[in-house]
């Protein structure tokens, strides 16, 4: 299976809409690569309650090498608030250790709905379109830990970058959006490479995994996916400055909606 053309091709196609739409919508691509990446390991055969856990190691391995072009693309505009980040980084890094070793007790149902309740919300967030109103400003160095904490534990639970909790939280404490954007993007890193670390420790050892898997990180995936997305990211991105992409966040939210339904009943 480690060399299967059909399945090489699902995971190309995979990275090819997570890259595009990542870069037209600004949306990490966790909400896809998730359900579908689990959905070619199920029909493989492989254990059900494995595969969510492959798929969220899976995704956010991937985050660590997507963030990395963002963060520098960010940077050279003098965007990302460091000083901010920093605060940051040792609480996400804490939490997204300890959220992927949470994530690997549970049983693969309840992660399954726990991604699908986070999808619901995103795609409400994407519907709605809200922008937090500026209420106060950043809290102190525990606050930064404790929000940093809940931020990364959160992401590695769900195979997430983080900017869907981080973001709101930076605008809603008086920083500029595009500075919250950038900053986001930098704090992806840490939060990817503290939870895949996670995932690869706590899948030593388990039986019937897909080949080419180091704990539960599966290799071939995060290697198809990412030069995959990477190629097309960019296009997204042009094609986001040509046209209103307002609309397509809805019709785009919608159908999430229909996949946290999915994953919900599976």
């Amino acid at each position: 299976m480690l060399f299967d053309p059909r399945l090489i091709l699902e995971l190309a196609a995979i990275g090819l809409c997570t890259g595009f739409l990542a870069g037209l919508l600004g949306i990490g691509g966790g909400m896809l690569m998730v359900p579908f990446v689990s959905m070619i390991l199920s029909s493989k055969g492989f254990p059900h309650d494995y595969t969510i856990k492959i798929a969220v190691a899976t995704s956010l391995a991937t985050i660590c090498f997507t963030s990395m072009a963002s963060v520098w693309a960010h940077h050279q505009r003098g965007a990302v608030l460091w000083p901010v980040a920093l605060k940051l980084a040792p609480g996400i890094l804490l939490g997204s250790a300890l959220g992927a070793q949470l994530a690997v007790a549970l049983p693969g149902k309840v992660l399954g709905m726990l991604f699908a309740f986070f999808v619901a919300f995103s795609a409400t967030q994407m519907f709605l379109d809200r922008k937090p109103k500026p209420g106060r400003t950043l809290p102190g160095l525990a606050g930064m830990l404790g929000v940093g904490g809940f931020i990364g534990g959160l992401s590695s639970l769900v195979g997430a970058g983080g900017a869907f909790i981080s973001v709101p939280f930076m605008t809603w404490c008086n920083v500029r959006i595009h500075n919250a954007v950038a900053t986001s993007a930098a704090l992806g890193f840490p939060i990817a490479l503290a939870g895949t670390l996670g995932y690869i420790w706590a899948g030593q050892g388990v039986p019937q995994m897909p080949p080419g898997s180091v704990g539960y990180l599966y290799l071939p995936g995060l290697l198809v996916i990412s030069i995959a997305s990477m190629c097309m990211a960019p296009l997204g991105a042009r094609t986001a400055h040509r046209m209103d992409i307002r609309p397509l966040k809805k019709v785009f939210a919608t159908a999430l909606y229909g996949l946290a339904v999915y994953f919900l009943f599976r």
